[in-house]
């Protein structure tokens, strides 16, 4: 898993040496997560709210298409207080122009577990993330992002099998 994180991390950073134009930034937002169960071990099992903030970098290959490497904090999980599960995450999004300000976005990612280390929590997740961004302005965006974890997030040992879902409201700012 570790090898996984480091080539997802030196293949997003290496395109920019194939880039034309960079642009960096920083974005934050709010997160509604839940954890989609294969059967609900939790029957108060609710969303959580918490936040998310981070920093990006945009590489442009054409008008139409660039990479989005990101490094953000998320604070996701379920309202049951085990649940509580806040991440490191690197997703690596590819952005596809639909109009003069609208892009979509889609890609991988990877996320770092940060708080509480044996409680029976893989310590990476690994997900899908698809989404909506638009630009007010050339530097200030506005974002709508779904994450699908494509991993179970507990330990086998468990026997529970549990994704995260995620949904996203952000902001950002491009230098």
């Amino acid at each position: 898993m570790k090898k996984f994180l480091l080539l997802v991390l030196v293949l997003g950073y290496s395109f920019y040496g194939f880039s034309q134009d960079v642009k960096y930034g920083v974005r934050a937002g709010l997160n509604i997560s839940n954890l989609d169960f294969d059967s609900t071990p939790f029957p108060d099992n609710a969303h959580r709210n918490g936040f998310v903030f981070g920093f990006f970098a945009e590489y442009s290959f054409s008008n139409k298409v660039s990479i989005l490497p990101e490094i953000q904090f998320s604070a996701e999980g379920a309202k049951e207080e085990p649940l509580n599960l806040d991440y490191i995450q690197a997703p690596i999004l590819f952005s596809f122009k639909l109009g003069p300000r609208m892009f979509f976005q889609l890609g991988p990612q990877v996320g770092l577990k940060i708080n509480k280390v044996d409680d029976g929590i893989r310590n990476f997740a690994y997900s899908g993330v698809g989404g909506l961004s638009y630009n007010l302005t050339p530097m200030i965006f506005v974002d709508a992002r779904y994450t699908y974890g494509i991993s179970n997030i507990f330990d086998e040992a468990l026997g529970v099998k549990a994704k995260n879902t995620n949904i996203q409201f952000g902001v950002g700012y491009k230098f």
